[in-house]
């Protein structure tokens, strides 16, 4: 499988009591079938996967899958803390023919970097399907470093990494020193310097809501190699990826974001709580702008 251009791990739209919105759900997958982006992913962390019961996670797999009916491809989380709970995730990600899993370190458990391979080649063993690796230290607690890589790496079903460290280091040594393994942008702020460094493709909650921007810088930097245009795209997108990764309330300012844009989206799951006026205010000042903008570059193109 070719891991490039945009994907979005979609969200889980809510009714007012806390329960799925199935049908809005459909309608996001739906959405982002016509958007133009590159695959769709079910069960990351802007689905609020870690919040949902096993029985919701494998619902929402079957309706993704049936709603998407082979227009684009299927990737399904597979994030857990036990190894076997990790496997029965992929096992329903088969039977409802998913292209590829998603798949991070287990959080909590905080393993050594050959507890992790070991961990990671048992899920492929059972499941046997492309992979697209996860590497979120800083909800996982575990970073996966070179010695992981250089268990993993031999096995043909790891393809990709998302790479959501933060670290430019660790950008640096995944574009230099494995390049077997197809580097996908998980850090929504630093996409151009991901793009620069060869990734060919985006990981990104923003596709939920701003998917013609995401695919615009997308074309902009890895189709066309026209980083002077990448550069402005991204400049528009900055304040927004900034109010992602840096503001404290991602996941809730994607599912804002989304209503904005007169997507179904609903509240999020407790823990978390939802933004406060002054938030929103500041986010739709901040689309209005960025839309505005990136139309502009475009138009001129």
């Amino acid at each position: 499988m070719n891991f490039q251009g945009i994907y979005p791990p979609v969200i889980t739209p809510h009714l007012a009591n806390g329960d799925i919105d199935y049908d809005g759900f459909a309608e996001m997958v739906d959405y982002l079938a016509g958007c133009g982006v590159h695959g769709v992913i079910v069960s990351g962390t802007t689905g609020e996967y870690y919040a949902q019961s096993d029985d919701e996670r494998a619902s929402l797999v079957k309706l993704a899958s049936e709603t998407l009916a082979g227009r684009l491809p299927l990737i399904v989380g597979v994030g857990a803390i036990r190894t076997e709970d990790c496997i029965r995730h992929g096992q329903v990600a088969v039977e409802h023919g998913a292209d590829a899993i998603l798949m991070p370190a287990p959080f909590y458990a905080v393993p050594s970097q050959r507890e992790l391979a070991n961990h990671a080649l048992a899920i492929d063993r059972a499941v046997n399907l492309p992979v697209i690796l996860y590497n979120y230290p800083g909800r996982t607690g575990t970073l996966m470093e070179a010695e992981f890589f250089d268990i993993v790496g031999r096995n043909r079903n790891f393809l990709a990494i998302k790479e959501s460290s933060g670290d430019i280091n660790q950008l640096h040594m995944l574009a230099r020193d494995y390049t077997n393994i197809t580097l996908l942008c998980g850090m929504d702020d630093q996409a151009l310097e991901f793009f620069a460094w060869g990734a060919k493709g985006w990981v990104c909650a923003g596709g939920n809501c701003l998917a013609r921007e995401h695919v615009a810088l997308y074309e902009a930097c890895v189709l066309q190699n026209d980083f002077v245009k990448g550069r402005a795209i991204m400049s528009a997108m900055l304040p927004f990826m900034h109010i992602l990764e840096q503001g404290g309330k991602f996941i809730q300012s994607i599912k804002y974001a989304c209503s904005l844009a007169g997507l179904p989206s609903g509240p999020v799951r407790k823990p978390l709580q939802e933004l406060g006026k002054e938030s929103k205010r500041e986010i739709e000042m901040v689309l209005t702008t960025l839309k505005s903008t990136v139309d502009r570059i475009l138009a001129d193109d």
